[in-house]
């Protein structure tokens, strides 16, 4: 029995004969990167420099010509004019093209067309996105291999790429490799293409785009340690004619100084430093990074505001508020030594009072007791009243303010009423 089975295993009927080859009409033509780097060169070259018509040839060929399985080789004739090798140099071996973003002239609006056909081809084979952001990160590493102004255009290519989305700013990275940054590659390509962008959009947009990829605070990175400063920043770019670059730059390290004066204040409070130690290192802060003591009243009261955890009932928040904010007045009245900050802590307090409800009825104790500890003064209070509040909670806040401004305003025509004295 057993025998028998294997002569049947042993007679399965086989194909025999001759194997045809698909049609050609029926299958994508497949190249060596040679081939089709011939492909196409030729095909440019019977384009010429009509960008239109470059456009319509390379819309066409992605029908027959596999487009997915050399993206790279396809980009790289697009921007060069033929196959680059490890570095940047054209491969010697192979066919050119005078069609590409390299050969052009070196202006926005030639860019801008060239970054039109970018634009067309990328819609009409969207699996190309990704082989052209890794096409363009391979470029940015190669800078040193082309020339000031093969650079030049890529540049303004790539800034305008990224203001019309084509591109995301995630291949910015290639541009912190350390041989470019250390050579002064990076900056300088760095000021052409945020011209280009920022010319196609605004100084906010561009903005935005870093901040997705988490770039907004590495832009000082373009240039060696030893020259990360906001001052060296700001002069490069400011005297490359980029001076919105530079205040956005200064702006976003005075935001991180400013976070971080918070974070180590929130600490230095639940570690319960002494004042005077508190009040030094602010000091030394503000100094080191010019932040203004407007700023650091709110940073203070935002602090003081978060150390705690407030009870959830009307009646009993107001007495907790008084007896905490008593403890942290001498702290608050360091940095209140101007008008403009008291009056800024006057509307910090509005503002927390209006969004956490239950202090809705303690601002005005809040207010006395800051007058008391000569946290506040007479006139910030009197211009608060007057015209320099928010609209926030605006009339419930007014309304309890009333009797003291009154007696505020007597107090300060030398009839002092009894009741809001220390």
């Amino acid at each position: 029995r057993v025998s028998f089975m294997n002569n049947q295993k042993q007679q399965k009927p086989t194909l025999s004969g001759q194997r045809f080859k698909t049609r050609k009409r029926d299958e994508k033509e497949r190249f060596e990167p040679a081939q089709f780097q011939d492909c196409i060169i030729q095909g440019l070259s019977e384009t010429g420099t009509d960008l239109e018509a470059v456009a319509k040839f390379l819309d066409a060929s992605g029908a027959k010509l596999d487009y997915r399985r050399y993206a790279e080789t396809l980009f790289d004739i697009l921007v060069a004019g033929g196959m680059l090798a490890p570095g940047g140099t054209l491969a010697d071996d192979m066919m050119r093209t005078d069609v590409c973003v390299f050969a052009a002239q070196e202006d926005l609006e030639t860019m801008q067309a060239f970054a039109q056909v970018f634009n067309k081809l990328i819609r009409r084979y969207k699996y190309l996105e990704k082989g052209f952001e890794d096409e363009v990160k391979k470029l940015l590493l190669f800078l040193k291999g082309f020339s000031e102004s093969e650079r030049n255009k890529l540049a303004m290519l790539t800034g305008i790429l990224l203001a019309n989305g084509t591109l995301n700013a995630s291949v910015l990275n290639s541009l912190y490799n350390e041989n470019l940054v250390k050579e002064g590659v990076s900056a300088a390509f760095a000021v052409k293409l945020f011209k280009s962008w920022i010319n196609e959009k605004d100084i906010n947009a561009v903005a935005v785009s870093l901040r997705k990829v988490n770039m907004d605070n590495r832009l000082m990175e373009l240039f060696p340690a030893n020259k990360q400063s906001v001052e060296h920043f700001s002069k490069y770019f400011t005297e490359a004619g980029l001076k919105e670059l530079s205040e956005y730059v200064r702006n976003q390290q005075s935001i991180g100084a400013r976070k971080e004066l918070q974070k180590e204040l929130q600490e230095q409070m639940s570690r319960g430093d002494p004042f005077k130690d508190i009040i030094l290192y602010v000091k030394e802060e503000m100094k080191k990074n010019n932040i203004s003591e407007q700023t650091v009243v709110a940073i203070i009261w935002s602090s003081v505001m978060s150390t705690v955890e407030w009870n959830k009932k009307e009646e009993l928040v107001a007495e907790q508020a008084i007896k905490h904010l008593k403890q942290y007045s001498p702290l608050l009245a360091a940095f209140t030594t101007q008008g403009q900050s008291e009056l800024t802590l006057l509307l910090k307090i509005q503002e927390y009072c209006y969004d956490n409800i239950h202090f809705m009825k303690a601002f005005q104790k809040i207010v006395v007791l800051f007058y008391k500890a000569e946290v506040l003064s007479e006139e910030p209070i009197l211009k608060w009243y007057k015209d320099a509040h928010l609209a926030k909670g605006k009339s419930v806040f007014l309304e309890q303010m009333k009797k003291f401004v009154e007696w505020l305003k007597n107090a300060e025509e030398g009839r002092k009423p009894a009741g809001w004295g220390a």
